[in-house]
């Protein structure tokens, strides 16, 4: 069951490809732009308050942080991206980086892209989401921080990246509106997770 997400942990770290755990389970990979609310949404679907604190400041070394749900399956937390003080070679490399474990990783079952509900589907989240495309990867962007918005600009901003979503990349990605503080939508995304990493 996807309850078994609460039981993620901090694993390791990898800064390039030789770091990485061995390519065997399955896990599904997390993106957003800084301030999306990535960390937020990491915490409220594993019910802990500080899991993705693990997480990175601006510009500090940019890695993927893997968390052990279960042997066989892990959630991993990319850094966030769209930060202008990350140096230029460092973009670089994480660029490369990202690009090859895309198209060559064989446990990425699913990509997560983060959101805010009220700026979704800039040039970076269109990035990820078709890096998992041109996989043939299943995606799926939660639009969080819905708690700003009321119920009816909630289903206009729903609707809005629905449509955008379809003509860009067909019926590939799925979308849903989400909320760490309050919990909207946490049920949902679990059960959409935990299906990828077969719970």
């Amino acid at each position: 069951m996807s309850l078994l997400i609460e039981r993620a942990h901090y694993f390791v770290s990898a800064h390039n490809m030789r770091q990485l755990p061995p390519d065997e389970g399955a896990e599904v990979a997390f993106a957003g732009r800084s301030n999306a609310g990535k960390s937020s949404a990491l915490n409220a679907l594993t019910r802990q308050n500080a899991l993705a604190r693990v997480s990175k400041t601006p510009g500090r070394t940019q890695q993927l942080v893997f968390f052990r749900v279960t042997p066989e399956a892990h959630l991993v937390d990319l850094p966030g991206y769209g930060y202008a003080k990350v140096p230029l070679d460092l973009q670089a490399h994480w660029q490369a980086f990202i690009d090859q474990y895309f198209r060559t990783r064989q446990a990425l079952r699913g990509l997560v892209v983060v959101m805010d509900i009220r700026h979704p589907l800039k040039e970076y989240d269109r990035q990820m989401l078709s890096y998992a495309v041109q996989r043939g990867l299943p995606a799926h962007a939660l639009l969080t921080k819905a708690d700003k918005l009321s119920r009816s600009q909630q289903i206009i901003s729903l609707n809005k990246v629905k449509k955008e979503l379809h003509e860009a990349f067909g019926d590939t990605v799925g979308v849903q509106v989400f909320s760490g503080e309050s919990r909207l939508g946490v049920d949902e995304a679990r059960g959409i997770i935990g299906g990828w990493l077969g719970l």
